[in-house]
């Protein structure tokens, strides 16, 4: 089963993590989140159940447009897109040039994980740097 696994940070961590990466400081472990959100508000937003629900039509229906997604779904087309490009910048779907340059959207996952830790924590190496 392919899932994505995602973590909450603020800013200045995740800029830090990049930035630590980017340096060569510090290399993410196999497992570790791939996509970021700032808050938990963040991500349930993104991942409403209604939007769920849109993931889970698209994975079952496979539909060749967003004009055949918004006729499954009864969403407008217009909010439709705004809510697929969004989920697009999360790695939640991918939107492929279809025929005739038709976005078609597809679902890359079965899965999410949510990582969420209580205690802040930064890169060791990113961390050793600064000082």
């Amino acid at each position: 089963m392919k899932t994505l696994r995602i973590g909450i940070a603020d800013y200045g961590q995740m800029k830090e993590r990049t930035l630590a990466i980017a340096r060569g400081d510090y290399r993410p472990a196999r497992g570790e989140p791939t996509v970021w959100f700032t808050s938990i508000e963040s991500f349930a937003k993104v991942l409403s159940e209604r939007n769920r629900e849109l993931l889970t039509l698209i994975a079952q229906e496979k539909p060749d447009s967003l004009t055949e997604l918004a006729a499954l779904s009864g969403r407008n087309k217009s909010n439709l897109s705004r809510t697929l490009k969004t989920m697009a910048r999360h790695g939640l779907v991918e939107l492929e040039k279809g025929h005739r340059g038709k976005l078609t959207p597809q679902v890359p996952y079965e899965q999410v994980s949510l990582d969420v830790s209580l205690v802040p924590s930064r890169p060791a190496a990113a961390s050793a740097g600064n000082g």
